[in-house]
């Protein structure tokens, strides 16, 4: 939730919050006036956190369903301006039909138990990849949440789906081509998927994995990347927020001098020797 002064309030967080928790006591930390405007999350982990289990790699996408909706409703509660997760890469065409056929039909389920919450919380779900390629029963579910949420205006939710980095750059290409415009860093900016909305300030990847892993190759170009050991299906509130805190803590420099750089002098002029 945004003021009318722009400043960010957690009441909504802080309220629904047990006393003396430590998703409470984290709140609390956080400066609501440095809030990233945009998370992006590689939800890493779900087949590792089922094998560890004995248990058959579906098992561990279906418990990762309970994390995103608590990773949702919390940036919803922050204020955060949007929320980019990487559900399924051009990539997971390759995984088993049965995993595959299981992912799409949780994703069905967790758009249709979660409508409400996106409503009560003014959640705008939008949907980013190669949308075309998705099976059309999966595409009709994807279409109903972003038309019944397209005149909400809090949480930008962006569902990053047969979506991979690069094949979002041949066609952002493309679209240049087509529209014969000069190349420009804007011009190209403005046909990507998530053209309009700012890119994101933190990037969190889960399960300790150090890559990026084809996502957001161009928007993430800035991001500050903070990767957590813990699987996806045991990320809680307090992992967000912790990761929330980390990104405070840090020095945005954007290419330039950090507020922790000494001023850079002016040379003193040199001497040179006469011939």
């Amino acid at each position: 939730m945004v003021t009318e002064n722009g400043s960010v309030t957690m009441n909504a967080l802080l309220e629904a919050l047990a006393p003396g928790s430590e998703d409470l006591a984290l709140a609390r930390a956080i400066d609501a006036g440095r809030m990233p405007a945009h998370i992006a999350i590689i939800m890493d982990g779900n087949g590792r956190w089922a094998q560890q289990r004995n248990l058959p790699r579906v098992a561990g996408h279906k418990e990762g369903v309970p994390a995103v909706r608590t990773t949702v409703e919390t940036c919803a509660q922050l204020g955060i301006g949007a929320l980019t997760l990487y559900a399924f890469s051009v990539e997971n065409w390759k995984r088993p039909r049965l995993e595959v056929d299981t992912l799409w039909r949780l994703l069905r389920v967790y758009l249709r138990s979660e409508l409400a919450l996106m409503m009560r919380h003014d959640i705008r779900f939008t949907a980013l990849g190669r949308l075309g390629e998705l099976p059309a029963h999966v595409r009709t579910e994807l279409d109903d949440v972003t038309r019944k949420t397209s005149g909400n205006r809090g949480l930008r939710l962006n569902l990053a789906i047969n979506y991979g980095g690069r094949a979002e750059l041949v066609d952002a290409v493309k679209a240049l081509v087509r529209d014969k415009v000069e190349v420009t860093e804007q011009a190209i900016s403005a046909r990507l998927y998530t053209a309009g909305q700012p890119d994101p300030d933190l990037l969190i990847r889960t399960s300790g994995e150090m890559r990026i892993s084809n996502f957001l190759l161009w928007q993430i170009a800035y991001a500050e990347l903070y990767v957590t050991e813990t699987l996806w299906p045991d990320f809680t509130r307090v992992e967000l927020l912790r990761a929330i805190l980390d990104y405070q803590k840090r020095d945005r420099r954007y290419g330039g001098l950090g507020s922790s750089d000494a001023p850079e002098l002016e040379p003193e002029p040199v001497s040179l020797p006469a011939r």
